[in-house]
């Protein structure tokens, strides 16, 4: 099994900074990305923080047979995997920052183990993506469908449609950044990942979070409504901060780092930031 090598090596983790800091950052991706997507960031935060990062099991540079689609049919497999993560790298109380569905695997992972995060930092992250009574998650079911029947019936052609929309600014390094990663991704791995985020709902969990979050997402998301976050702040069952960033995307890392740094800095308490 290739897991035995350990889970860390076997997602491809990296540590950056000084790995003597007593404070340890992990930053978890989003489908359709790898821990590249962290690049503007990590050079910043890697001054202050001992960081973190791996890859999640569906990411083109983990080998294929790590990743299991019944283990990974929902996100408790990759909490499972984050869980690991950190007990294998003897990790104290880190600070988590997941972007997208690793926003919901880091609350998942905090409800398997409360007393493992200091706090959670939940980037463009979404319990539902579906509309329902009462709530708005962004899409109807008419637009989840139409988004699976693309991806199957020619994914190279949804790639190029999925990542400007996602990307949301006219931003042709991060689209061709984000269309990069998804195309390298095995178009039937990417279907059966993205079966698992859009039609996953997570709202019952999130009174069980009792950790530390700070919420934060674009003004204006595609994937992610405002209205999410704000339900999010209502739902969650610890103490809850919610940021909106003055900025279009679901991808402010990659196109507007910048501004999110400068929120990060004052979420992280870093007082030169």
């Amino acid at each position: 099994m290739e897991q035995s090598r350990g889970i860390f090596e076997a997602l491809n983790g990296n540590i950056y900074g000084n790995i003597s800091n007593s404070q340890t950052l992990v930053l978890g991706h989003g489908f359709g990305s790898t821990q590249s997507v962290w690049h503007n960031l990590i050079p910043f935060l890697a001054l202050y923080f001992r960081v973190v990062v791996f890859d999640l099991a569906f990411s083109p540079n983990v080998i294929p047979k790590m990743y299991d689609p019944n283990k990974y049919s929902n996100y408790s497999g990759y909490a499972h995997d984050l869980v690991g993560v950190l007990d294998e790298l003897k990790v104290d109380k880190p600070i988590f920052m997941g972007h997208s569905m690793s926003a919901m695997i880091g609350c998942l992972a905090s409800i398997q183990r409360p007393q493992l995060f200091q706090h959670l930092i939940l980037l463009g992250g979404s319990p539902r993506y579906l509309n329902d009574q009462e709530y708005e998650g962004g899409f109807e079911k008419s637009d989840i469908d139409e988004i699976f029947n693309q991806m199957k019936q020619n994914y190279t052609d949804w790639v190029q449609n999925f990542a400007p929309n996602s990307i949301g600014v006219n931003d042709s390094n991060a689209i061709s950044e984000f269309e990069r990663s998804l195309k390298m991704i095995n178009p039937n791995t990417s279907f059966d990942v993205a079966k698992s985020v859009f039609l996953s709902d997570y709202r019952s969990i999130l009174s069980q979070v009792q950790v530390r979050a700070t919420i934060i997402q674009s003004k204006d998301d595609f994937v992610v409504p405002l209205f999410v976050g704000n339900y999010m702040k209502e739902k969650l069952g610890g103490l809850v901060n919610l940021t909106i960033l003055d900025t279009h995307g679901h991808f402010p890392m990659l196109t507007n780092h910048s501004l999110l740094l400068k929120v990060l800095s004052s979420v992280l308490g870093i007082q030169d930031g």
